[in-house]
């Protein structure tokens, strides 16, 4: 299926993109290499040939859940300047 000037104009179009005049052409010529690719991967047999990954088979490595840091809660509280009930207290600044 090769694409001819008009047909790009109209997908330019449709896309919203403004190509110049000059570009149009090698516009033309990019899109007929990259449907002639996929046309030549089409062609290909595939038959018997098992996929090589799904992403639904995947699984994820996990690690543990662990707790892996200690609770410096108190440390950092002791810095601040208004705390209350483990809280961090700020001055109110929406009236």
């Amino acid at each position: 299926m090769a694409l001819e000037r008009s047909d790009v104009e109209k997908i330019a179009h449709l896309a919203r993109l403004g190509l110049n005049e000059a570009d149009i052409p090698r516009t033309t010529d990019t899109l007929n290499s990259i449907l002639g690719l996929v046309d030549a991967m089409q062609a290909l047999d595939t038959d018997g040939i098992e996929p090589l990954a799904h992403p639904l088979e995947a699984t994820q490595r996990l690690r543990a859940d662990v707790v892996t840091e200690e609770n410096r809660r108190d440390a950092y509280q002791a810095i601040a300047p208004a705390v209350e009930n483990g809280l961090y207290l700020v001055p109110k600044v929406i009236e």
